[in-house]
């Protein structure tokens, strides 16, 4: 039987980052019995992508989406009315980050690394800086008493892309032409995980996002290619651990 890892909340920008960057993280912990669950910083309900995300959350085992409500850098149709979430007030956003994570109680928090993944999108990057920001708070009483006990989170994990998968995959696959790659030197890579057990679920995640595979982006490139090759794309996970600052015997967590 294979033992309950760690409960684990991860946190992305947009809807298809949960299931791209660290799907097969989220099966896996499922999987095993773990609580899981899915905060993402931008669209609303009632928009089309996220209905994408509850479907894309259901078949991860992570429950039901989380929305802060903000919208899209790029399309501010995400959230109408909704402030950009790189414009709303930084405290506003982390006290609503904290709110969910002091709810959820998650052992491990998952988010994009400092650069915002290999595309550096304007919101991956602000979504990093957030969760910093809110893990830290979140364990601290008197920050933010209206969101609830406080809880200290036992790992801050970022998921990334080092420059060997890069390689290996090809730029080409993962952003298109002209566009600068983020990626990041091998040595800085705490954890690589196979996720292959867990890739058909991880896959059928991406494809849910059919408005991203319908215009070209990464889902869709990734539909495009045979079913061995798609598989070999996203069979692995690289992440980069981050020292929380906690007093409890969680912070001796691993993936």
């Amino acid at each position: 039987m294979t033992p309950t890892l760690p409960s684990l909340l991860a946190v992305f920008a947009h809807p298809d980052d949960e299931s791209l960057a660290a799907g097969g993280l989220l099966a896996r912990h499922s999987a095993s019995g773990a609580s899981t669950a899915v905060v993402t910083a931008t669209w609303a309900e009632g928009t089309g992508r996220a209905g994408e995300l509850a479907e894309a959350v259901r078949i991860l085992g992570a429950g039901e989406p989380r929305l802060l409500g903000y919208a899209d850098a790029r399309v501010p149709e995400s959230a109408p009315g909704a402030a950009r979430f790189r414009d709303a007030p930084l405290d506003e956003v982390v006290g609503r980050l904290v709110a969910h994570i002091r709810e959820f109680r998650p052992e491990i928090v998952v988010t994009h690394d400092p650069y915002g993944n290999l595309s550096g999108h304007p919101d991956h990057v602000h979504a990093h800086r957030v969760t910093v920001l809110a893990v830290t708070a979140a364990g601290w009483g008197r920050l933010y008493p209206e969101a609830g006990e406080p809880w200290e989170t036992g790992a801050l994990w970022f998921a990334t892309h080092p420059e060997s998968a890069v390689r290996a995959l090809g730029r080409e696959m993962l952003l298109r032409p002209g566009r600068e790659v983020f990626a990041v030197p091998d040595a800085w890579v705490s954890a690589v995980v196979d996720v292959g057990p867990w890739v058909e679920r991880k896959l059928e995640a991406v494809m849910a996002h059919r408005s991203e595979v319908a215009r070209g982006a990464l889902p869709g490139r990734l539909a495009a290619l045979p079913a061995r090759a798609r598989a070999r794309a996203v069979a692995t996970e690289w992440y980069i651990r981050q020292d929380v600052m906690v007093t409890g015997p969680r912070s001796g967590l691993t993936l």
